[in-house]
């Protein structure tokens, strides 16, 4: 089973549903362009937007590392925490009135896997770097 498509897949819902709320509320409150100074729309643009953001580079990264055969436990981690970080933030933020605990949490875990992606995908690249010129010297 490959990890990186299913948790692409099951984001990828998740940003249509996103998606879908942006769309819908600006039909109904006639806003064209924009938030229109309207404070529900700027929250579904926001959860939206920073989804668009942060989701790209860290399914990037989860994909190179899977490419690299990196620990199949590690690369599903990543994607749980990935999607887990991003239905608490976009439910925070687009489906609620209030900055919930839910906000927090989600871009602290995100923010988290930027870190530890990166740095496996540091690892992995010196890794290979150094088995490329071990074998080309």
């Amino acid at each position: 089973m490959m990890v990186t498509p299913l948790y692409a897949g099951l984001l990828a819902l998740w940003y249509l549903v996103l998606s879908i709320r942006v769309v819908q509320y600006r039909g109904a409150a006639k806003i064209g362009l924009g938030d229109g100074g309207n404070i529900s729309m700027l929250r579904r643009i926001r959860a939206h937007a920073n989804f668009a953001e942060h989701v790209p580079l860290i399914l990037l990264m989860i994909g190179y590392l899977e490419v690299s055969r990196f620990s199949i436990y590690i690369l599903h981690a990543l994607g749980a925490s990935l999607l887990v970080a991003r239905l608490l933030h976009g439910i925070a933020l687009s489906f609620t009135q209030k900055w919930l605990p839910g906000r927090m949490f989600g871009a602290g875990i995100t923010f988290a896997l930027l870190l530890i992606a990166g740095v496996l995908c540091v690892y992995q690249g010196i890794q290979g770097h150094l088995a490329w010129y071990g074998t080309h010297v």
